[in-house]
């Protein structure tokens, strides 16, 4: 009868005698228990196991324990609402190495999970659900994920981001190291990282995980989320010629990093938005000119507000997109690109051209789209430049006392950076006029 179970888990057994704590997800009667009693068995041969056994579930009923569980120890659970107790004492008094505990589904019970494994302790446990965004809605047990929290963030760390001042976050380290999702009985999901899993979910970005499972001859298959080869962006004064010369420390513009496995043809704009006949050695054309429609940018770890004042003061048909899903380009941070953050990852798995700058300031950002888009950069700053100047000796003017200042008439996208400058000193500003006279006027409330 005890051999009923064998096998069941052997598909993740290289994960439970790993020493990681483990989280097993599923819905009511899909297996969890089964595979909780194998994983105990296995681990009792070479381990001190102690089993917390709610309603004997797991050993079976009766004063021995069912041989399914090999040499593990059962500590029977006299109340399911004392269950928190056992797992205590269970530490305190019998010295284990790993403890197998079921159903954890009350608050003291992930309370108690969260002391056990802070013990040093391997921890093994089931909960009911099916994804991991279950567990993070789920009040009673998101605490074994870390726990999330909404964080009110700085005005710059929050132009920083490029986010709202309110934010969600993980609160503290997960209890649990891996958590395994059973789709079915035969086929898991494994988060290999919960604390990566979990970040990048409160950030609103798909979340990958290996796919495991066994066929009909019962053989067993393991995809892992592997990022396709590297398509990173490189804008052409970047490259490096001949004579090694990198355009890069001439203009301050985006970096240019070593592509993996050798050197590669990337993309760029004109090959993503072009039609499939054309040549892909062709020169790219501007974008602003009107050839092409407007480019979805996904700035990562980049201030979304100064993206979007670099593209007015170049007057580029730019969109911010606020999802991966939704982007043609992201740009991005050294520190992110080099970190291999999840973004960056899911990005170059989908072939996304992707920038990296130096440091997050509008100068870099103008740099970058003025690439993107095959811009002339010095006459269209030099422009920009003349009506943010003038913006700024009147918003000087005024706060020194003036009441008001009339700024000279400027085109549409040079008005909208004037209106970004007086708002970020906190003055109004108002356009009046008709163009091509349309001017800004700035003053206090």
């Amino acid at each position: 009868m005890g051999r009923a179970v064998y096998g069941t888990i052997d598909i993740i057994e290289d994960l439970i005698e790993s020493g990681k704590s483990i989280l097993i997800l599923g819905r009511p009667g899909i297996g969890k228990t089964t595979m909780l009693r194998e994983a105990a068995r296995i681990l009792a041969e070479n381990k001190r196991v102690v089993i917390v056994d709610t309603s004997n579930e797991i050993g079976g009923d009766g004063d021995v324990p069912h041989p399914a569980v090999g040499r593990a120890r059962r500590m029977q659970v006299a109340q399911p609402s004392l269950q928190h107790e056992v797992m205590i004492e269970a530490v305190e008094n019998h010295n284990p190495e790993v403890i197998v505990i079921d159903e954890i589904g009350r608050e003291l019970e992930a309370a108690a999970a969260r002391t056990i494994a802070e013990r040093g302790v391997q921890l093994i446990g089931t909960a009911h659900g099916k994804t991991l965004e279950n567990l993070m809605m789920n009040p009673t047990l998101s605490d074994l994920i870390g726990g999330i929290e909404s964080v009110t963030l700085s005005d710059e760390e929050a132009r920083r981001r490029g986010t709202q001042k309110t934010v969600l976050e993980r609160r503290a380290p997960p209890t649990f190291d891996v958590l395994i999702e059973i789709v079915e009985r035969d086929r898991l999901m494994i988060h290999a990282d919960v604390s990566n899993a979990v970040d990048t979910a409160v950030r609103g970005q798909p979340v990958q995980a290996e796919l495991r499972y066994s066929d009909d001859e019962g053989e067993l298959h393991v995809e892992k989320p592997q990022p396709m080869p590297m398509a990173s962006f490189v804008p052409q004064g970047l490259r490096r010629g001949p004579g090694g010369a990198n355009a890069a420390g001439m203009n301050g513009g985006s970096e240019v990093i070593p592509i993996r496995g050798g050197n590669r043809r990337v993309q760029t704009l004109r090959q993503m938005s072009a039609p499939p006949e054309m040549n892909e050695y062709d020169a790219p054309t501007p974008v602003a000119g009107g050839g092409h429609g407007s480019v979805r940018v996904f700035p990562y770890g980049v201030a979304r507000n100064r993206l979007t004042q670099a593209a007015k003061r170049l007057n580029v048909p730019v969109v911010v997109a606020r999802d991966l899903s939704e982007a043609d380009v992201v740009i991005t941070l050294r520190a992110y690109y080099r970190n291999r953050q999840q973004v960056i990852q899911d990005a170059e798995q989908h072939g996304m051209p992707i920038y990296v700058l130096r440091a997050n300031t509008i100068n870099q950002m103008e740099n970058s789209l003025a690439e993107l888009f095959n811009l002339s950069l010095d006459a269209s700053r030099g422009n920009a430049d003349v009506y943010a100047g003038q913006a700024q000796a009147a918003i000087d003017a005024v706060l020194n006392g003036q009441r008001y200042v009339d700024l000279p008439p400027a085109p549409a996208s040079m008005r909208r950076v004037q209106h970004e400058l007086a708002r970020e000193s906190n003055l109004i500003s108002q356009s009046f006029g008709k163009d091509p006279n349309r001017r800004v006027r700035i003053y206090r409330e």
